[in-house]
């Protein structure tokens, strides 16, 4: 696919199309006080994974509405100090996997929580096992417009409830260092990193890798590749309420986190990259608040972005950090 979107020296100035609703602060103030009202009551239960040189847990929290969660901590075997924490977030429809995967970062000497996404993990990978306990107005299929009716509704309250507590989950074992949390992921992923950078005040460090969920009108304008599709095919069937569903999404909408981030950050783009498009990717890096900020972009790849290469620039990136 040839270049589509803006060129690169308008990306480096775009701002979006959304519009922060002037209550979005005291929205996400009073899901977080309510999810706060049920006990965390983390558990961490050792696996028996077959791997000699990581340590992997079985954890379970209450995220939103109290409901459980699941997630990995995965440790460097032997590890007796607190170790820097990344906390991370998952693609569109998959879940946490297996407990041998996903080795990267408790090798790189930290430890490593992941959080399943609640009713994902049917899609790719090798599964999840958090259920969305939660009921929802009509919706297209996929996750995007489920609930999209009004932001108290919204799927994504969930998700974005669920992560800020993950890391407060992940940060109560006592070989995390609360001190130095990063938060990171890559498309969906990123987009939840993006809204617990500007949720969670004292993180170290953010990673949005080619991020998903940001400037929701145009990304539900410019390309026709699902997930942002699922809009469209809603208000397709909807008609006449796009003005609803779109002040629905400003609520969730990463420029509006980025706007609030206070942690240094390393984002990613791909300018043939359809289903993020590159300018949704700018819009939130341009918005993002700490002055210590860089974007890696790749020239000619779509949505896989920049793969083993982002993972090496995170790496040499991270050790400013954590």
């Amino acid at each position: 696919m040839p270049l589509f979107d803006l060129p690169l020296d308008e990306l480096r100035a775009y701002r979006g199309e959304s519009t922060e609703p002037a209550d979005f602060d005291t929205f996400w103030d009073g899901t977080l006080q309510e999810a706060r009202e049920h006990e965390l009551g983390t558990r961490f239960e050792r696996v028996a994974s077959g791997l000699s040189t990581v340590e992997v847990y079985d954890v379970t929290f209450a995220g939103f509405g109290g409901h459980p969660v699941k997630g990995w901590l995965r440790l460097p075997a032997g590890a007796t100090e607190p170790l820097p924490l990344v906390v991370e977030f998952l693609g569109y429809g998959g879940g946490r996997g297996l407990p041998h995967e996903n080795l990267l970062w408790a090798s790189s000497g930290r430890a490593h929580f992941m959080m399943d996404t609640r009713g994902q993990g049917s899609a790719w990978g090798g599964g999840g096992g958090t259920a969305d306990p939660v009921g929802a107005a009509p919706a297209y299929p996929g996750f995007l417009t489920r609930g999209v009716d009004a932001p108290e509704n919204y799927y994504y309250r969930r998700v974005f409830t669920d992560a800020v507590r993950a890391v407060e989950a992940a940060r109560s074992h006592p070989l995390a260092d609360a001190t130095r949390t990063v938060a990171l992921g890559a498309s969906q992923g990123g987009g939840i990193s993006l809204a617990v950078g500007g949720l969670v005040p004292d993180l170290v460090a953010v990673a949005p890798d080619v991020p998903f969920l940001c400037d929701f009108p145009r990304a539900a304008t410019l390309t026709d590749r699902h997930p942002y599709r699922e809009i469209a095919l809603f208000l397709k069937t909807h008609r006449g309420r796009a003005a609803d569903v779109l002040r629905t999404l400003s609520y969730f909408d990463g420029v509006h986190f980025a706007a609030r981030g206070r942690a240094p950050a390393l984002f990613s783009a791909a300018l043939e990259d359809q289903t993020c498009p590159p300018s949704t990717v700018f819009a939130a890096f341009n918005a993002w608040a700490h002055e210590d900020k860089a974007i890696e972009v790749y020239d000619f790849n779509d949505h896989e972005g920049g793969g083993p290469y982002q993972e090496a620039a995170q790496l040499h990136w991270l050790r400013s950090y954590a």
